[in-house]
């Protein structure tokens, strides 16, 4: 069981974190890059599901309650995640560590080209640069990333345990014994 956790694990990190190294190496040029990224999350969390009905089926006879399913999801979900956000640190650190400050400028521009108040550009500027100081902490920064990753690991944890699921049956006992 826990083969297969670290397998699907791993192989749910790779995903994310290489379609975050391509995005990035692309910064700003693909339309919808956010909804790719969270696709991108919920097909490698998709391995969640074939983890659980693997330890079901082949390892548990058929059984596994909810609390077993949704502690193999949340395992998977953290092996990924952590993947995601140790790749995201060291990118940051080391090669886009000016992410931020394009990102902004992308952003600031898009709001006066719709036509924003000058004031509402200077909000945006002086939160942008209270955000960009605060994000070169590593420790605000990885929290940060746990957050853009962690709740779509969550919920497909959730809804494999709730999918999943499956109780002995009297038949089953009966078989057992």
């Amino acid at each position: 069981m826990k083969r297969n956790i670290i397998i699907c694990g791993l192989i749910a990190g790779l995903i994310v974190t290489i379609l975050m190294m391509g995005e990035m190496a692309n910064l700003f040029k693909i339309e919808g890059s956010l909804l790719l990224g969270y696709t991108t999350m919920l097909v490698a969390f998709s391995l969640i599901f074939v983890a659980v009905k693997n330890t079901r089926d082949k390892y548990n006879d058929g059984v596994i309650t909810f609390g077993s399913a949704f502690k193999i999801g949340l395992m998977i979900t953290l092996i990924a995640s952590t993947m995601y956000v140790i790749v995201w640190l060291f990118d940051y650190y080391y090669f886009v560590n000016d992410y931020l400050e394009k990102y902004y400028a992308h952003q600031i521009a898009a709001m006066k080209a719709k036509g924003a108040t000058q004031a509402q550009v200077a909000k945006a500027v002086a939160d942008a640069s209270a955000f960009t100081k605060l994000y070169k902490n590593p420790f605000i920064n990885a929290a940060y990333t746990y957050r853009e990753i962690l709740p779509m690991g969550l919920v497909v944890s959730l809804a494999a345990a709730l999918i999943l699921k499956r109780k002995a049956t009297s038949e089953d006992i009966v078989m057992t014994s």
